[in-house]
């Protein structure tokens, strides 16, 4: 009997049911390896437990609580909230990531996510996880509480769009701007409940730090999940964050049957903008160029790593911020915020005129702090540009690549930054 082809979701999925699975399957996984949740979202999910008599079956080493959105707290209700959330973590035995310890995808990522995992969280930017080769995904409260009582979930198997990027990224363009290209070309809903499957040589020769900005924002498309294949890359991050044991292969089939395959030549790609107010709503940076900008922020889960830091500082260097224009950098992680200081890139931007914080969300969802005054316009390396999204709905938030932010920061107009790398 002739074995079924497969896409990389499929073959996910197929693992973790013991059976071969194809798209438009309703499937139970009765194994999922990690649920999370987060001081915006875990109240809720608390609640609906409690709903379920409040019980957990699953492992209490795969499930994590982090407090990561507001940081630190700003009012007594956020401070009331984080109490309650620790104080459910240490009864239940669960991961515990305190205020400072960084982002929950970004932690996700360094202590927890591997190849072929089923990984649940109470946050759409749960997709991250794909970078690994897992099956990421965001639910509601309701499905990661049961999620949480049952160790199960079940899920809609995904059709698969096909991305490729093939050759090499020019000198200035970064995997920002490749995602932010393709949100563009897919739009908004171009990817609903879909799996967009990244692959080619210009993905391949990608850092997993290049490849989680590129699944983080997936889902701004509509879709359900995002993956790459793991490789020699993903093999060398995990034995630096000691789970190199975690490491398997899993490919697609080259037969295997897509909803839509889509090349992209990466050698023709430039660095990319999303204007106001929607992420879909893309131009080259080159386009807009001049355009006065108020506030940069350099930070979120999409680039806020080490890796977007060495960009912002070889471009930034031992010059100074334009004087007209606030510069906020915060770190992913507390991990990412040391090694910055040891290198002693915060040192630099602090002397260049930035103020950097706690590692956080920070500006991306303008919850503390940097939320930009009424009609300026605000720089942002983060996933979103929706209307208010920083806090201020009378702002304009566009959103760009780390290497685009920091050039802006230099001059105070938005720059494409071929013009100074």
């Amino acid at each position: 009997m002739e074995c079924m082809s497969q896409t990389l979701i499929e073959k996910v999925l197929s693992r973790k049911c013991g059976k071969d699975v194809s798209a438009g399957e309703i499937v139970i996984l009765d194994n999922v390896d990690y649920v999370f949740t987060h001081d915006a979202s875990g109240p809720l999910v608390v609640s609906k437990l409690n709903e379920l008599n409040g019980g957990i079956a699953l492992d209490p080493n795969r499930v994590c609580v982090f407090i990561d959105h507001v940081v630190p707290s700003s009012n007594v209700n956020i401070s009331n909230d984080y109490k309650a959330l620790k104080t459910f973590a240490l009864e239940k035995g669960v991961n515990f990531h305190d205020q400072g310890c960084g982002i929950c995808h970004q932690l996700i990522a360094e202590h927890y996510a591997s190849p072929s995992d089923i990984i649940i969280g109470s946050d759409s930017h749960t997709v991250m996880g794909g970078a690994f080769g897992a099956f990421a995904t965001g639910m509601g409260a309701s499905d990661v509480a049961i999620a949480l009582k049952t160790g199960k979930t079940w899920v809609r198997v995904p059709e698969s769009i096909k991305i490729s990027i093939e050759g090499s990224l020019p000198k200035g363009v970064f995997s920002k701007d490749a995602i932010l290209k393709i949100i563009g070309m897919l739009k908004a809903d171009g990817a609903d409940y879909k799996c967009i499957e990244l692959c080619g040589s210009a993905v391949q020769k990608m850092n997993m730090e290049e490849r989680m900005t590129m699944t983080n924002m997936v889902v701004e498309a509509g879709a359900k999940c995002g993956i790459i294949s793991p490789d020699q890359a993903t093999k060398k991050y995990l034995e630096a964050m000691g789970r190199g044991d975690k490491y398997d292969e899993v490919r697609s089939d080259h037969n295997a049957k897509y909803e839509n395959e889509v090349m992209i030549e990466a050698d023709r790609l430039d660095p990319m903008v999303a204007l106001p107010h929607m992420v879909d709503n893309v131009a080259p940076a080159s386009d807009v160029a001049g355009k006065k900008v108020d506030v940069v922020f350099v930070g979120s889960c999409t680039n806020g790593r080490m890796e977007d830091l060495r960009v912002v500082d070889r471009i930034i260097g031992n010059e100074k911020i334009d004087r007209n224009l606030r510069m906020i950098v915060t770190p992913a992680s507390s991990d990412v915020y040391l090694q910055a200081l040891k290198a002693g890139i915060i040192g630099r931007l602090v002397s260049a005129g930035a103020a950097v914080t706690p590692p956080g969300c920070g500006v991306c969802i303008g919850a503390l702090g940097g939320i930009p005054a009424d009609n300026e316009v605000l720089l942002s390396t983060a996933n979103r540009n929706f209307k208010g999204r920083a806090g201020n709905p009378n702002a304009y938030i566009y959103l760009s690549s780390p290497a685009t932010a920091a050039a802006s920061a230099l001059y105070g107009v938005l720059t494409d930054p071929r013009d100074v790398v």
